[in-house]
Order: structure tokens, then sequence, then C-alpha cells
């Protein structure tokens, strides 16, 4: 009797992961096809840093503005322009700038763009709690790496219910380092310059330009 209960019980769990997992991915087909139906998105987002055991604790600020596969990016005083074949990297502290192309079918390469949607290849996820946060709903997806050699554990990805679009993201490293990244506004289909993808040389006479290639 107990083996057959035990059988039982584990088939029973076995299905309600399954049903987990279905549940989970539905979810983020939602996200990713609201996602793409946007004209344009600009995010503001606070990233913090935590190792207890390193005793860091770091916070900063960023925000970030995507259209298709075209952004500029703010973080730590430097700012990413991707104009759809080469990328900017211009940091006013050193008065530099660094020019470099970069191969967008690159599933390797991590992008701002490519941020909202990367949990659509290269990971386990299951269904995990649902938080209420200043009353919105958050449910969490626990997505999990395939490959053994990432230096992640898990990743925790927080989904407001309602808009299906991405609330935050919560990434423990093998090493106990925690990184959150927060969404604080979410807007979309902003006017947007003509030129808010283009990098303007004129714009800084004094800085040293580096091209890669």
């Amino acid at each position: 009797m107990k083996k057959f209960l035990a059988v039982v019980l584990v088939v029973t769990l076995g299905f309600s992961v399954q049903a987990q997992d279905k549940k989970a991915k539905a979810l983020l087909d939602q996200v990713t096809a609201k996602i793409k139906s946007f004209d344009n998105i600009v995010i503001d987002f606070k990233y913090t840093l935590t190792n207890a055991k390193e005793n860091i604790n770091q916070e900063s600020k960023g925000n970030v503005t995507l259209q298709g596969n075209k952004y500029v990016l703010n973080f730590m005083g430097v700012t990413k322009i991707f104009d759809g074949k080469k990328t900017y990297t211009i940091v006013p502290e050193d008065e530099e700038i660094t020019i470099s192309s970069v191969n967008e079918s690159d599933d390797k390469a991590i992008t701002p763009n490519k941020m909202l949607t990367f949990f659509n290849s290269g990971y386990k996820y299951t269904w995990d709690i649902q938080q209420n946060i200043n009353g919105r709903k958050i449910q969490i997806i626990k997505l999990v790496p395939n490959n053994a050699k990432d230096q992640r554990k898990e990743i925790l990805l927080g989904i407001d219910t309602q808009t299906k679009t991405i609330y935050n993201l919560i990434e423990i490293g093998k090493n106990g380092t925690r990184t959150t990244l927060t969404v604080n506004s979410f807007k979309t289909n902003q006017p947007l310059s003509k030129n808010q993808f283009t990098f303007v040389a004129s714009k800084y006479p004094k800085y040293m330009i580096n091209k890669l290639d």
C-alpha cells in the first residue's frame, strides 16, 4: 500500500509540475507578444547588486529607449547607442568613445532589446509564487539555465499579470551574488526624435574615438 501511495504521489506531482510549466510558458508567451506589439519602449529602472559574503551592496539607476533592435542605454554614467549596425559606447568621465560592430544574430550577445525576451530559449521554467506589490499582482516565474556551466543558479522573473509586462528580474549567482533589476517606469509608443538612435560625432569634439573594427 505504501509503495502504491508513493507511486500515486509521484505521478500526481509530475502532472502538477507539467501543468505549471505549461502555465508558465503561456504567461511568458503573452509577455513576448505584448513586447513585440509596441512600436517603442522607454524604461526607467533601478539596479542593485548584493553579496553578503563579500560585503557588497551597490545600487544604480538607469534608463533605456528601445525600438526594434535599436536602443539607447544610459547606465552608471555611460551611454550606449546601437543604431542597428554598430554600438557606440560613450564615457564622459574619460572623454572616450568606443565604436564596435555587433552580430545581432549571435544568441550569446546580450543587448538591452533582448533582455525583455531572453527567456524564450535556454531555460527551464516553473510557476512560482504570486506577490502583491503596491496593489499590483506580480507572478514569479523561476528560470533555471540549461547550461550547467552558467554561473547563475536561477533567475526569478516578476510579471505584472494585468499588463503582461516585466516588473523585475532577479539573478541569483552560484557564488551568492544577487542582482535585481526593477522597472520603475514603463512607457510605450512614445514620440521619438528621428535621430534618436543616431550617433553624432560633432557632439563630442574633444573625445578620443576608438574603432574596434
